[in-house]
């Protein structure tokens, strides 16, 4: 069964423990600059937001890649760069329409959430289960798939 990061930004405090949770398992550091999974902050609001790496079904960086570096895990389902592979070229960084594809300057690779095998330390980091690791059938895509269709214009839906 496929599992997948379920965010509930509500959820979130900002502590940065899952930043640094990432950064340590994938680069053996605590740094945030080098995590794979960011948090968004919202000055005025007070709030923040996780975002990493969403393992789309269609995913434009696995499609963009021009030597074939990103490969989906059969395991875990995530597209993951093999770094080998990888020329550096930043194509999927471009490709990817969220942002989550990161060019990393240490190595002139690409980096990209891969689920840490299956086993994300960000949410194993998380103090207030602001990300948890859940069956793929709970991240509520469907939920937020319908309140969009809900807040786009009439015209839009018919579409």
């Amino acid at each position: 069964m496929l599992r997948a990061l379920k965010i509930e930004p509500e959820k979130c405090t900002g502590c940065l423990q899952c930043e640094m949770a990432c950064s340590y398992e994938n680069e053996q550091v605590f740094n945030p600059s080098k995590s794979r999974i960011r948090i968004f902050n919202f000055h005025d609001e007070g709030r923040f937001a996780p975002y990493t790496c969403t393992q789309c079904a269609e995913a434009w960086c696995l499609h963009s890649c021009p030597v074939e570096a990103i490969v989906i895990n059969p395991k875990t389902g995530a597209k993951e760069v093999i770094e080998d592979v990888c020329v550096g070229c930043k194509v999927c960084t471009i490709a990817c329409p969220f942002g989550t594809v990161n060019y990393n300057h240490d190595s002139g690779k690409v980096i990209k959430c891969d689920l840490c095998g299956g086993n994300p330390a960000c949410a194993e980091a998380c103090p207030t289960a602001a990300i948890t690791y859940v069956d793929i059938d709970q991240t509520g895509l469907d939920r937020m798939r319908a309140h969009a269709q809900k807040t786009l214009p009439q015209s839009a839906q018919a579409a």
